[in-house]
């Protein structure tokens, strides 16, 4: 999130195929605010509403009528989204319940497309209604991992409500970090000196922001978050410090004990290959290209993607097997690229170490044989088994292109996919 700046989180902006190792959960806006309340920290009072209806009921019995109404899809830029029926904008005031019923109607069951979202946009299953609170200014906060320090830092701004990597571009000393000890958190008094800096104008508001920063440790901590932003927090015209809007990210390794944040994961948000990938520990990354890619190692399946861009080619996927592949989690991976139509032909790049070449070609030829596999098919196997593993292709009768030069086979898989 804040990769241009001095002291950056160790989580990108982007989903980076180097991080595919991990899968960083995000939740709903209107979970996070159920998680920022249920640790005191003040948010505009708001309600989640998964039908028109429920729009309409909240939105009556709200008990205001100058309401804001926001689509609850995983991705940034919601305000200057566009749904794919045509309806503009993820965020909008309400000024009554016809309306936000209205609004929550062309919201609920379409998908929004935001420039983070990608052409095919995200479906909006619900929407929440939130009170209107104006500001009188603006704050970014953060509280991350820092890979410099080695330990959470809390990462804070007076320029907020806009993108806080421009922020940084253009003016660094905006930019305030603290470092945070692990064990004890953010004192009151390190918490009062940073609002007094970013110049919240009196005592109460001063007090009310370092609660916040001290609760946003906490959740930080006691919920293994690898990420919590606040943009913007807000000093209200009436005299109070709100969480605007917020955005967590939580660590993957730490799902076994953070079973309750884990059952919020929205699966419907996520790409359907990826989420069937992980049910069998595949680590899965879909893209754009047509080649099919099928390698053990992180590292070989980047080298693997880059030598078939050298080439021409366009990769369709990231696919790490690991090092513990069976031939039946081999013929799931096959599964999962053939159900990508935009792949024409599929390249297995495999360096036997752990894993046993002959495991993957029994794989193989069963996926072909079973999976009636009609796209081409390049192969190449070096290091444990690997005689054997090629006895086995030679052996199958099948239109398997075997090689034992990566260039040669990254070539051949590139030009049979243009075929």
């Amino acid at each position: 999130m804040l990769a241009s700046l001095r002291k950056a989180s160790s989580r990108l902006p982007l989903r980076s195929v180097a991080a595919s190792q991990k899968r960083l959960l995000s939740i709903h806006e209107y979970q996070s605010v159920e998680l920022l309340n249920s640790y005191g920290i003040p948010t505009p009072k708001s309600i989640v509403a998964k039908s028109p209806q429920e729009a309409f009921d909240v939105a009556k019995n709200f008990g205001k009528d100058d309401l804001v109404i926001k689509a609850q899809v995983l991705a940034g830029g919601r305000g200057k989204g566009k749904f794919d029926n045509g309806f503009q904008g993820g965020v909008h005031k309400i000024d009554s319940p016809e309306q936000a019923k209205d609004i929550a109607d062309k919201m609920i069951g379409s998908k929004l497309i935001t420039k983070q979202t990608g052409e095919k946009g995200r479906v909006c299953n619900a929407v929440m209604l939130a009170e209107r609170r104006d500001p009188s200014h603006e704050y970014y906060v953060a509280v991350l991992n820092d890979r410099v320090s080695q330990g959470p830092v809390l990462v804070a701004s007076n320029q907020g409500g806009m993108n806080i990597e421009e922020v940084a571009a253009k003016d660094p000393n905006a930019i305030i970090t603290t470092p945070i000890p692990f064990d004890t958190g953010l004192s009151s008094s390190v918490a009062l000196d940073i609002a007094k800096k970013l110049g919240f104008k009196d005592a109460q508001a001063q007090k009310e922001a370092a609660d916040i920063f001290q609760n946003l440790y906490k959740i930080f901590k006691d919920k293994d978050a690898t990420q919590i932003e606040i943009n913007p927090m807000a000093e209200t015209t009436d005299g109070h410090v709100l969480c605007m809007d917020a955005k967590f990210g939580f660590d993957d390794n730490a799902e076994f004990r953070q079973e309750e944040v884990y059952k919020l994961r929205d699966v419907s948000q996520e790409e359907p290959s990826e989420v069937e990938a992980q049910k069998f520990g595949l680590n899965f990354i879909k893209l754009d290209g047509n080649v099919g890619c099928l390698v053990n190692g992180a590292g070989l399946a980047m080298a693997t993607m880059d030598v078939l861009s050298l080439h021409g080619g366009q990769p369709a996927n990231f696919l790490d097997v690991g090092g513990g592949a069976t031939p039946e989690t081999v013929k799931k991976a096959f599964e999962i690229l053939l159900a990508d139509k935009a792949v024409k032909s599929i390249f297995i790049n495999i360096f036997g170490g752990i894993m046993r070449c002959d495991y993957i070609a029994e794989g193989v030829i069963k996926a072909t044989q079973d999976l009636q596999m009609t796209i081409p098919l390049t192969v190449r196997l070096k290091g444990t088994k690997e005689e054997e593993a090629k006895a086995l292709i030679k052996e199958s009768g099948l239109k398997i292109f075997a090689f034992d030069g990566l260039d040669e086979a990254a070539e051949n898989a590139v030009q049979t996919a243009h075929a």
